[in-house]
């Protein structure tokens, strides 16, 4: 079945102009079945970030789990097929290749990380493979499909919103000297990317920065370094316990007048449960909601306490995240209807608009990328994400 879609594809590829949106052959795809739809992901879940993918993996299965509850898509239970990636591209490989070929997945729902999908999203859509919202470096994971419109992008660009909220903060907090502490390699490739954009529109340079490897925990030559240069602003390419390392060592210098911004993977409600005190104050990009349950919706709520009673356990905004692509992406496999293909899948989304539980306004698709990147500054304030500043897209007005 994989080995007849590919060779659809290639002739449908071959009967456009270079460069010419395609348009998917309307043969009926692989993973659908008339009584089941077979979804593939690869998280990491035995590498350095598989701390957090708990609750990656709930937020998907929720929502799943609440269709197939309520009777399946057009007849359709939804069968989800998750490898583990271990954040390395060669074990990302290994797990596309299966979910294409032994599982013949209609689709790859938030695949996680930078490396694995760079590594994978070329040959899932040349397989005729749908890749929705990977959790990645959206520029770079659309860079390396080549141009495709089976690839559609939600993770909002590391460049853009931090370069908006490093604009921000040298104009709202008075940053004189900004340094840059980076992950090595396309994350912190893409976020030095915006701070030096922020630096270069205000005249400013960077005064210093330093990177580490993943899996790295010592961040005291770090700090140190920015704290020689002398800086009041250090912008972070970290995840969570990166960010937290880093605010931890700045509060351990004593360095009162410093500020740190992390980049949004740092900032999540997950950072402040474990990092607790040392996360105060602390500023990041933020690209959807975290509400306390004080300051939830009904919305908020009502899905919060259907977590809790799913799974044992307090919901994060990650989940809530999550949960909204599936929910996003499922409600246009519903407006593809009953005879699903990848075709007619395509046009649903791209014609889609969607505001989920964590979502700060609608969004939509712009040739294949959410749109507008709903960005906003906030800080740690007594244990919460706190808004300090209007949500904004970055592409047409400053925060």
């Amino acid at each position: 079945m994989t080995l007849d879609r590919r060779t659809l594809l290639k002739t449908s590829l071959a009967a456009v102009a270079p460069g010419a949106l395609w348009t998917a052959t309307s043969a009926r795809a692989a993973g659908v079945a008339d009584k089941e739809l077979v979804l593939g992901t690869h998280l990491d879940l035995s590498g350095p970030v598989a701390i957090g993918m708990p609750v990656i993996r709930n937020g998907i299965q929720m929502r799943i789990d609440e269709a197939n509850e309520a009777g399946g898509i057009h007849g359709r239970k939804i069968r989800l097929v998750i490898e583990d990636n271990a954040s390395q591209p060669s074990q990302a490989v290994r797990a596309v290749d299966k979910l294409i070929r032994k599982d013949e997945v209609f689709a790859l729902l938030c695949p996680f990380g930078s490396g694995p999908n760079v590594a994978t999203v070329k040959k899932a859509v040349d397989a005729g493979v749908v890749c929705f919202a990977p959790y990645a470096a959206s520029g770079l994971v659309r860079q390396a499909a080549g141009q495709t419109p089976l690839l559609f992008t939600t993770n909002l660009n590391y460049d853009s919103t931090t370069s908006s909220a490093v604009k921000w903060a040298t104009g709202n907090l008075g940053s004189k000297k900004v340094g840059f502490i980076y992950q090595e390699g396309p994350f912190g490739d893409l976020v030095g990317k915006g701070v030096k954009a922020a630096l270069a529109a205000k005249g400013m340079p960077l005064a210093a920065e330093a990177s580490y490897k993943v899996g790295d925990l010592d961040f005291s030559s770090h700090a140190a370094r920015m704290q020689a240069a002398g800086v009041d602003l250090i912008v972070c390419a970290t995840t969570t316990r990166e960010t937290i390392a880093v605010a931890a060592e700045v509060k351990k210098l004593g360095l009162t007048g410093v500020n740190v911004l992390t980049a949004s993977p740092g900032r999540a409600g997950l950072t402040v449960t474990l990092g607790k005190d040392a996360m105060e104050g602390v500023y990041g990009v933020g690209t959807w909601r975290i509400a306390t349950p004080d300051q939830a919706t009904p919305a908020e709520k009502s899905w919060a306490e259907a977590y809790r009673k799913r799974f044992k356990a307090e919901p994060d905004d990650v989940a809530a995240a999550f949960y909204d692509y599936t929910s996003w992406f499922l409600q246009e496999v519903r407006n593809a209807g009953r005879d699903l293909t990848t075709d007619k899948l395509v046009k649903a989304l791209q014609a889609s608009s969607f505001k989920g539980v964590a979502s700060y306004d609608t969004q939509r698709f712009a040739n294949n990328h959410v749109d507008p990147e709903w960005t906003r500054v906030e800080q740690v304030v007594q244990g919460r994400w706190t808004a300090r500043s209007s949500v904004v897209d970055p592409a047409k007005s400053a925060l």
